[in-house]
């Protein structure tokens, strides 16, 4: 227990919810002691404890109780039951604008907060320069915070907060705000004090951030620990959740080791439907349905780490004769970027005329490229032509959501290989 640095047995938050504001008081003055309310457990027995030297993950969808418990630990809210101790000096990182001032300027926030966390006015003046070179919020340092934009607000309170080189760091979702410069610099300042032997937690929804920098990860599911150990296991069924659900997640080991002939079967092919998505087009032909599959194991895939080989399957109502047909695919990241893609007219496909009242189903045969962590969508499109002169039929914005989850350090640096020898076939 030497080296435990943050207990945490048993806790629960409680509050009470009350359908209309009277019943408080209704409550309030019952001479019988009538509830008026329900509870509503934002935590739930959590235990757990952290290890100096740590750096752990807390993930969980909104309303988990993650700001909750990192309240808690810090000393902002009480537990309604259990108890906790953080044995250290502690700084934090909560919500945007927490512990400022919004009357007063930057510089007068600096000092404010330093007086909290128990330091002199002298003890600020020798950290002064660090903390404004790390900020770098130039002039605006002596204007209100209230007029300082999120990132700026984020910039100053980090600074703050790894000025007095506490023991534990606790950060939430504030760093989202922050431009990607200043989260390159924020995250190359949290590896300094990992290796400095400092132990840290935060709360991301950046599944890729919770493999890459922590040693375990938290999952808390409805206010409770859903399950704590490796960040890559635990990310993965967290993520797996998000997209299927936790029955999804309990899949037999005979839908598990589908081979690719019975994949290949359109029956057998649970596609999703792009209706809803954003389109356009001539309307001869229209995209029904799509979806990813592993070329090995035969499952949908919904989460994984790339580089495997897959097959992208796309259905296509034909509403009028389209004597030349393209159907293609392009891969985009979160940002809009186009990373992939490529069309039956590129891979020389022998495509035969399509012909009205068909419904038919062509596959895109590749291997997944190696790519960063992160969120990834595919959109499709089927026209008539060549590649250089064509109508367009149906084109399909973001039809199908991918999500790579990879623990190899190129995954952190976004490392793409080529493709080669990408087929598609109408099957």
């Amino acid at each position: 227990m030497a080296d435990v640095v943050i207990q945490v047995d048993g806790v629960s938050k409680v509050y009470k919810l009350y359908n209309d504001p009277v019943d408080r008081m209704k409550e309030a003055l019952s001479p019988f002691r009538k509830k008026y309310h329900h509870d509503f457990y934002a935590l739930k027995d959590v235990s757990f404890e952290v290890k100096k030297g740590e750096t752990v993950g807390i993930i969980g969808k909104n309303g988990s109780g993650k700001s909750t418990l990192l309240k808690i630990l810090t000393g902002v809210l009480t537990p309604s039951s259990g108890h906790y101790h953080v044995k250290g000096k502690i700084s934090s990182l909560l919500e945007l604008g927490a512990g400022f001032n919004p009357e007063l300027s930057g510089l007068e926030n600096v000092y404010f907060n330093g007086s909290i966390l128990g330091y002199t006015r002298e003890e600020i003046d020798e950290k002064l320069e660090a903390i404004l070179e790390f900020a770098d919020i130039g002039e605006f340092i002596g204007q209100p915070v209230k007029m300082y934009s999120s990132g700026m607000q984020v910039r100053l309170a980090f600074a703050v907060a790894i000025s007095v080189d506490p023991d534990v760091l606790i950060v939430d979702e504030a760093l989202a705000v922050g431009d990607i410069r200043f989260q390159q610099k924020c995250f190359r300042k949290l590896r300094e004090f990992k290796e400095k032997g400092k132990t840290i937690i935060f709360v991301s929804h950046d599944v890729g951030s919770v493999i890459n920098y922590c040693d375990r990860a938290i999952w808390l599911l409805d206010g409770g620990v859903y399950k704590i150990g490796n960040p890559d296991e635990v990310t993965r069924e967290y993520v797996s959740y998000m997209s299927y659900g936790l029955e999804e997640n309990k899949n037999s080991e005979s839908e598990k080791n589908k081979n690719d002939e019975k994949v290949g079967q359109v029956k057998d092919l649970d596609l999703e439907s792009v209706e809803g998505c954003s389109s356009f087009g001539e309307g001869g032909a229209r995209i029904k349905r799509v979806g990813l599959y592993s070329a090995e194991t035969g499952e949908k895939i919904k989460v994984f780490k790339g580089g495997e080989k897959v097959n992208f399957y796309v259905e296509i109502e034909v509403l009028q004769d389209i004597n030349n047909p393209i159907v293609g695919f392009i891969l985009k990241d979160r940002y809009g970027n186009h990373l992939l893609g490529f069309n039956s007219y590129s891979v020389d496909c022998d495509m035969r005329k399509f012909c009205k009242g068909e419904v038919l189903v062509g596959v895109f045969s590749f291997d997944f490229p190696l790519l960063a962590n992160g969120d990834y969508v595919f959109t499709v499109a089927i026209a008539e032509g060549t590649q250089e002169t064509h109508v367009q039929h149906h084109w399909v914005h973001d039809v199908y959501l991918l999500r790579v989850v990879n623990v190899a350090k190129y995954a952190s640096i976004g490392h793409c290989f080529l493709v080669e020898n990408p087929v598609f076939k109408i099957i």
